[in-house]
């Protein structure tokens, strides 16, 4: 005889474990931390010992005890199973949701303009963004899936190569020339941006390589330091220097004329790629191994 009276019980357990916290699973469920607790406190008593424990590691994170994480497994494939018969009886309403994070500068300049072409392919997808410049942790479940920009290697995921990265040199058309066209004098006279966001082992290009490569040596110029890349972008974009920033966070005004490239038969590429990135148990749901896979094919294709 099944027990399913209990199900709440492992809901709330299985939503703690993911989440690492009775926080982030009661904001999935829609209900208070504490009621979380208490249920799976009442799955414990059932069970009679202790499912997790409490580790500090910057911020307090709630771990399980290794015969609980024998047995998540299969409650979360069960969970799973009712939620997928539970689509079956609703027949095609059946809607799934998907979250998906990714910073600020890149949804808005790479990833809304394609958003409407998965969606076209995949009606009952419903798509939620989680902007986010820090790093969402998809190991425990604060999305489903992200696209990330560095080196490939993040503890417990799966990262999907996206494609590589170069720096370009990009200004407002307000900016150039009267001429139209930049050449090296016209540089020498203006305020260059500098991007103080933090890049750890991208091999991101100095502004004294870059002007050398174009023939500028030993200038000091005046420059305008801003630590978020987003701003720089901006900055530039109101015509306030020259700037150097990731290819693809503004190929969208590129391609629309808003900022312009800057010696462009100059090429500054970095150590950092695009990944599609999510946790191996979040990959065994269908919507997210879509959202990989059109991902993927929608870059590659290019």
């Amino acid at each position: 005889m099944r027990t399913l009276n209990r199900l709440k019980w492992l809901q709330a357990f299985e939503a703690t474990a993911r989440h690492g916290s009775f926080t982030g699973a009661a904001n999935e469920l829609g209900v208070t931390p504490a009621a979380v607790g208490q249920l799976v406190r009442a799955l414990e008593e059932w069970v009679g010992h202790p499912l997790l424990t409490r580790i500090r590691s910057g911020n307090e994170r709630l771990t399980l005890i290794s015969e609980a994480q024998d047995a998540l497994d299969d409650i979360t494939a069960g969970l799973d199973k009712l939620e997928a018969g539970l689509k079956k009886l609703r027949g095609r309403k059946a809607r799934s949701v998907l979250v998906v994070t990714a910073s600020q500068v890149f949804v808005m300049n790479w990833l809304m303009p394609r958003l409407n072409k998965f969606s076209e392919q995949n009606e009952l997808i419903d798509v939620r963004l989680d902007v986010a410049d820090r790093l969402i942790d998809l190991s425990h479940g604060e999305a489903d899936i992200g696209i990330r920009c560095g080196t490939g290697h993040w503890k417990g995921l799966v990262a999907d190569w996206m494609m590589d990265e170069e720096v370009v040199m990009i200004c407002s058309p307000s900016a150039l020339p009267a001429s139209g066209a930049e050449n090296v004098q016209w540089l020498f006279e203006q305020k260059l941006i500098q991007d103080d966001t933090p890049h750890p082992g991208a091999n991101f290009p100095s502004w004294e390589s870059v002007l050398q490569k174009v023939g500028l040596e030993s200038v000091q110029q005046t420059r305008l330091h801003i630590n978020s890349t987003a701003t720089v972008i901006q900055a530039a974009l109101s015509g306030r220097g020259v700037a150097l920033v990731r290819k693809a966070l503004v190929q969208q005004d590129l391609d629309i004329g808003r900022l312009v490239q800057l010696f462009p038969e100059n090429r500054w590429p970095i150590s950092w790629s695009y990944y599609v990135v999510s946790s191996g148990s979040s990959l065994k749901r269908p919507e997210v191994k879509a959202f990989r896979d059109w991902m993927l094919s929608d870059v590659r294709v290019k």
